[in-house]
């Protein structure tokens, strides 16, 4: 069963990721911040990385950056979620290491089919 890093800071909003992702078959691990996110992608090797980008502290940006240069954790696919919804962020993020980008309200089936394409399922 693979088991994905949500980080974001708004407990409303991870706990609707966790319940879409539990109910697709996915076990879910949370971190509140970018900091606690790095943290987490080296302690808990989670499949997938579901990054928010406005955070206090680090942001999703600066997280994803810093997750996706290290060697410990460059494997781990990153998908930003965010309400962030500029082309101009989406292309950022995606430079910043992550390999696709959602915006908030997330669409669930949307959702999946991009956690399964970048997870190559």
């Amino acid at each position: 069963m693979a088991r994905v890093l949500i980080v974001d800071d708004s407990p409303t909003e991870a706990y609707v990721l966790k319940s879409m992702l539990e109910k697709n078959g996915y076990q879910t691990v949370a971190a509140s911040s970018g900091e606690e996110g790095i943290v987490k992608s080296k302690t808990e090797k989670p499949d997938l990385i579901l990054m928010d980008v406005v955070m206090p502290g680090l942001n999703g940006f600066q997280a994803t950056r810093q997750i996706t240069k290290d060697p410990e954790t460059a494997a781990i696919p990153v998908i930003i979620v965010t309400t962030k919804n500029q082309e101009t962020d989406k292309v950022w993020g995606l430079r910043q290491g992550a390999k696709d980008y959602v915006t908030k309200p997330v669409d669930e089936s949307e959702l999946m089919n991009k956690i399964k394409t970048v997870m190559g399922n």
